[in-house]
């Protein structure tokens, strides 16, 4: 009896201490994209349908893997609300700092690559797909690219700078390494293709 007492808590504690995600390289860059990488059994529901009815009315994906699925930012606020963004195609790019890249040796993101929009709770909201990828120093930042990432008409290069500044300076705290003007951001260009209505 006492032995499977013990199994039964080295189980318990095992799946306490299971990691619910992984924090992929592109994520943990990211001022908006906290990567929620599931591990298969915790995957909310939601996020495997979504998947299901997209590759039910697009065949030629139907053999493709589950993609990836995250939530943008780090708190629930945000993650809802950039969300809803991307649902109704407001939300059109994401930036990330290539130095945490280049720390990591991780590849940057590529065209093509489709991923799982879910809100802060994990229920799917959103497939999008990367149209483009490019690094571009930070003072460069265009309006129009600032409207695309930030979802707004509203000062919107006034406000990227002033959010990604923050964040990136806040990433470069553990390091020797400090923020600059010229400092190179991965900027990621992505559509929405399938949303939680389809």
């Amino acid at each position: 009896m006492k032995i499977i007492i013990i199994i039964l808590l080295v189980f318990i504690v095992s799946c306490k201490n299971e990691t619910r995600t992984k924090v992929s390289p592109e994520i943990e860059i990211e001022i908006e994209k906290v990567s929620e990488i599931n591990t298969e059994n915790q995957i909310d529901q939601s996020v495997y349908d979504i998947w299901n009815r997209y590759t039910k009315s697009n065949a030629k994906f139907i053999n493709d893997e589950l993609p990836d699925s995250w939530f943008f930012h780090n708190n629930e606020a945000d993650a809802n609300r950039l969300a809803d963004l991307v649902v109704t195609g407001k939300k059109k790019a994401s930036s990330g700092l290539y130095y945490k890249y280049k720390e990591a040796k991780a590849d940057l993101p590529e065209a093509g690559t489709k991923h799982i929009i879910t809100n802060f709770s994990g229920k799917a909201q959103a497939i999008i797909e990367i149209v483009k990828v490019d690094t571009i120093p930070f003072n460069e930042i265009t309006k129009r690219y600032a409207e695309l990432d930030m979802g707004t008409h509203k000062e919107p290069l006034k406000q990227w700078k002033k959010v990604h500044w923050d964040f990136f300076s806040n990433v470069f705290e553990d390091s020797e390494e400090e923020p600059t003007e010229d400092m190179l951001v991965v900027c990621e260009w992505f559509e929405t293709i399938w949303n939680r209505q389809q």
